[in-house]
């Protein structure tokens, strides 16, 4: 029977995101089977920015929908992100390093085949659609989430 990791993504800051990305693709390196479940903040990693949507949304789904991060690139730093210098300078490091982006941890994710899955309340809380979050994410219940989490072996909050 396989290991099997699971990590709730509550956080949208780019430095919490680039360690629960790295954690997944390292399970999955070590043959485990790995779970994401984005609720809240989290779900800006998993929405697509190609596919944001103004329609049958109310007003203030449609300003909370401006004013959060479009994708996952544009996440800030949980700390010392000084309007975006701080997050540029950890970029040029980990380029310096040649550290993979974190674009490169979430295609590798999803090409390594972990399960994405978005909380349903928070989806509709947020003024989301299911159609703006990447292909590979299902929405389920917090129900389904804790199910697949008791099967865990290792079960991470970032």
């Amino acid at each position: 029977m396989n290991k099997k990791m699971n990590l709730l993504i509550f956080s949208g800051d780019y430095d919490k995101a680039l360690a629960a990305l790295i954690l997944a693709n390292a399970g999955r390196e070590m043959g485990m089977d790995v779970t994401l479940f984005f609720s809240f903040w989290g779900l800006m990693l998993v929405r697509d920015p190609e596919k944001l949507s103004f329609e049958d949304k109310t007003p203030f789904e449609q300003m909370f929908g401006l004013v959060t991060p479009k994708g996952i690139e544009d996440l800030p730093l949980s700390k010392m992100n000084f309007a975006g210098l701080g997050k540029a300078m950890l970029q040029d490091m980990m380029e310096d390093d040649k550290t993979p982006s974190l674009t490169d941890f979430l295609n590798g994710a999803r090409k390594k085949g972990v399960k994405f899955y978005g909380c349903k309340l928070s989806v509709e809380v947020m003024g989301l659609k299911e159609e703006e979050l990447l292909p590979e994410v299902e929405v389920i219940t917090a129900k389904q989430y804790l199910e697949d989490a008791l099967e865990s072996q290792i079960q991470l909050f970032i």
